[in-house]
């Protein structure tokens, strides 16, 4: 795979609670708090695929200059969500990181 377009925005993706104990037992993928993963588009390795689909919709309104207290968000480019198990709270941030076209 041939990466022609460096992506602009850096995102991390972090683990903040799990369940009502905070144990992975509760996780059918095992996260426990403090787990983080970063992404630019694709999803990043290990993470779970129902919940990247969630928040996949957060991540274009960053690349599209939106803000995500729009949302519900704290701040422009960080919002909390839950996966659509109703048992994982994420954090996600983004990071603008002034990409330019490769090649």
């Amino acid at each position: 795979m041939k990466n022609w377009y460096r992506e602009d925005w850096l995102f991390r993706i972090e683990v903040v609670q799990v369940g009502k104990r905070n144990k992975p037992e509760e996780c059918r993928i095992g996260f426990e708090p403090g787990d983080t993963f970063e992404c630019r588009y694709g999803t990043p390795a290990g993470f779970c695929p129902t919940s990247f689909l969630k928040i996949f919709p957060a991540l274009e309104v960053v690349r599209c200059n939106g803000d995500l207290r729009n949302l519900g968000g704290r701040g422009p480019h960080e919002i909390t969500f839950t996966c659509p198990e109703g048992v994982v709270l994420f954090r996600v941030t983004g990071e603008q990181t002034g990409g330019v076209p490769l090649g």
